[in-house]
């Protein structure tokens, strides 16, 4: 799909009647299976892919997460966004200029957080909304269009504050972000309370195992539903298993898993 199209086709998909589920592939394989499983749009995971090359969480800089994004962007003709953490620096600045890189390797759209990381903790009410405003204006100056997510981390960053999140939200939307974020909504009530109070598409992490549905979040108002690092925690724990029974059991039981040509045939190479 062309550039110019590729944002307005991920733009799209936030307006429908219905939530929709973006995951979040760790590499080139895994995007080209859910591209094949018939997913819509994808995402990046900051910790899916530090863990994949061997990092933790964070421990990434952006030349490495750009260059995994042009991966991502060249495995399949779906929309990809990118987590993109804070930008890559503590000032505006930093948040508009790496929106204009994300553009440059094709991405659809990209994601900029309040956190500044563990020594920093949340960014300053008004210093997180100077960052975000840096990066819609670097969205709204690209010649194609661009879909910036705004999130507030307060709810997973050990800051359980639902008003102050709420409060951040509201500004970000005021400023122009087109998709609203803050991980770790605990229920659909919760949801709904986040998506009454805004007026752009809210999206919603889902991590581990949860009550919430596609179709409860939608009619709580969601119109994005993610799932981080959960489907490469997933695989991984899978891994592990296998290996653990090898090791300590001498037994291979994996025969239950879809097997190379299952694999491949959704890979389509």
């Amino acid at each position: 799909m062309p550039q110019a199209d590729i944002g307005a086709t991920f733009r799209a998909l936030h307006h429908g009647d219905a939530a929709f589920v973006i995951p979040n592939p760790w590499d080139v394989g895994s995007a080209k299976i859910m591209a094949g499983l018939g997913f819509k749009a994808l995402a990046t995971t900051s910790s899916g892919f530090a863990a994949a090359i061997g990092k933790s969480d964070g421990a990434t800089s952006r030349e490495e997460v750009l260059a995994h994004c042009r991966e991502l962007v060249d495995a399949t003709p779906l929309p990809v966004s990118a987590d993109l953490e804070k930008g890559y620096g503590d000032r505006p600045e930093d948040a508009a200029e790496t929106v204009h890189a994300a553009a440059a390797v094709g991405l659809a759209g990209c994601s900029i957080e309040d956190y500044a990381g563990p020594e920093g903790g949340i960014y300053d009410f008004s210093h997180a909304v100077d960052r975000v405003t840096a990066a819609v204006e670097a969205a709204r100056a690209l010649p194609q269009d661009f879909v910036l997510t705004a999130r507030a981390e307060n709810l997973i960053r050990n800051c359980p504050d639902l008003d102050d999140t709420i409060k951040r939200l509201q500004a970000f939307d005021d400023i122009g972000a087109d998709v609203l974020y803050a991980p770790g909504l605990p229920d659909d009530a919760t949801v709904a309370t986040v998506c009454a109070a805004v007026s752009k598409p809210v999206n919603v992490l889902i991590g581990g195992t949860t009550d919430m549905t596609v179709a409860s979040l939608s009619a709580a108002g969601a119109r994005r539903i993610s799932i981080g690092g959960g489907m490469t925690w997933a695989a991984y724990g899978g891994m592990i298993k296998v290996a653990k029974e090898i090791l300590e059991a001498g037994r291979f039981n994996y025969g239950d898993t879809p097997g190379m040509r299952g694999v491949m045939e959704l890979i389509g190479d």
